[in-house]
């Protein structure tokens, strides 16, 4: 039995869920039982706890990984606060904003990369002309994914506009605000161009692309983009954390947050994918697996795994990125205190990060809907995220 079969039998047997003191908790597994005393990670469980009852979120689901297999998880507070209040579970499937960005897009266009589609180093524009206008013709697939292609955060968003041909024409006619490989500038238009590279290398969309290709060999059966365009949308919204209720009142639940991806129709590389953290364990172990040479189902090489999570940025560079993956930046408060630089790991906008570290054989998936009911918890969220990963790093090492 792979790792991943060895994590998807445990969904049975972590499925037992109980409420205590008004939060739904789920007890962790083997000698990590909340029934044990001495449990390692309680202080993490208690400051998780802590941040819902003060409101910085309505709820969270904990995983921790080591060895190849998940030694803790535990679910806090409610995943929905209105329309009504709903208890946190572990199936719960979330918003993962950002995240879309490596377990997503990133994967697929270094799938198409090891197909020799391209050459990192490529200019973009080589393969969508439309792209290398207002000084970008030289910027590179590898610049768009290290986010030293000097492009802007976002596209305009002040005006009224709606629908993907219109969001690629603003990514395309993007104006750049640094010279390439000379500052780290986060960019959600990087990815979307990215997004659309890997449908113009597959003939796919990138929805039907991350089915077919990353989602189904990884067994990730809760993880897609429009989770509510199936054939029963209804069975499946309530298991789904909302986000934010907007302006003229409606609650976004199986509707991407971010306003760039919900305006081009909510399937884009920055954004759009929704998940659950059953799905999450298993990508991080497969990836972990995968990079230590392990058997394992991710669809991707070794080589090419360890290439995507070790620096690509410019050389003395401050802020240190891999191919999509996050090492050193200011963006990488979920390693905490303890895990050192040479992890890597993401965060998503609406409460979502995952922190894997290969020298221990270590991940942390933390999920929240830290922006429901009204947009709040930003500072608080990364103090936790910081603060959770310090404590299970010190359980662990």
């Amino acid at each position: 039995m792979n790792h991943i079969e060895n994590l998807s039998s445990r969904r049975v047997l972590l499925k037992q869920i109980g409420a205590v003191s008004g939060l739904l908790l789920a007890g962790s597994t083997g000698a990590c039982s909340k029934d044990v005393s001495g449990n390692p990670f309680i202080q993490a469980d208690d400051l998780i706890r802590q941040a819902v009852k003060r409101g910085d979120m309505p709820g969270a689901v904990l995983a921790v990984g080591h060895g190849g297999k998940i030694v803790h998880r535990d679910v806090f507070g409610y995943r929905s606060l209105v329309p009504e209040h709903a208890p946190m579970e572990w199936d719960t499937v979330f918003d993962m904003a950002s995240l879309t960005k490596v377990v997503v897009t990133a994967l697929a266009i270094m799938q198409l990369w090891e197909q020799k589609y391209f050459l990192l180093d490529d200019p973009v524009s080589r393969f969508l002309p439309d792209f290398g206008v207002n000084g970008k013709e030289k910027i590179t697939i590898r610049q768009l994914l290290t986010h030293y292609s000097g492009l802007p955060p976002d596209v305009e968003l002040s005006d009224t506009w709606s629908g993907k041909e219109e969001g690629v024409r603003r990514a395309f006619s993007a104006v750049p605000v640094e010279k390439v490989d000379t500052k780290f500038i986060y960019s959600d238009i990087n990815f979307i161009v990215l997004g659309l590279l890997v449908e113009h290398f597959s003939g796919l969309s990138l929805k039907d692309y991350a089915h077919r290709y990353i989602f189904n060999p990884l067994k990730m059966n809760q993880s897609t983009f429009l989770p509510l365009s199936g054939e029963n949308p209804d069975a499946i919204v309530m298991s789904i954390a909302p986000t934010q209720r907007l302006e003229d009142g409606t609650l976004l639940r199986g509707v991407v947050h971010d306003p760039t991806s919900r305006r081009m129709g909510g399937v884009t590389g920055h954004a759009g994918l929704f998940s659950d953290a059953h799905d999450m364990a298993l990508y991080a172990q497969a990836l972990l697996d995968r990079r230590a040479g392990r058997p394992s189902d991710f669809p991707l090489a070794r080589e090419t795994v360890v290439m995507m999570t070790t620096p690509q940025s410019p050389a003395g560079a401050k802020d240190v990125r891999g191919l999509g993956w996050d090492i050193d930046s200011h963006y990488s408060t979920p390693r905490g205190d303890v895990f050192p630089v040479g992890s890597f790991g993401h965060t998503g906008f609406t409460g979502t990060s995952v922190w894997m570290d290969p020298a221990s054989d270590s991940w942390v998936v933390l999920l929240t809907n830290r922006v429901h009911p009204s947009g709040g918890g930003g500072k608080q969220i990364v103090r936790l995220r910081h603060d959770v990963a310090t404590i299970v790093a010190r359980a662990l090492l």
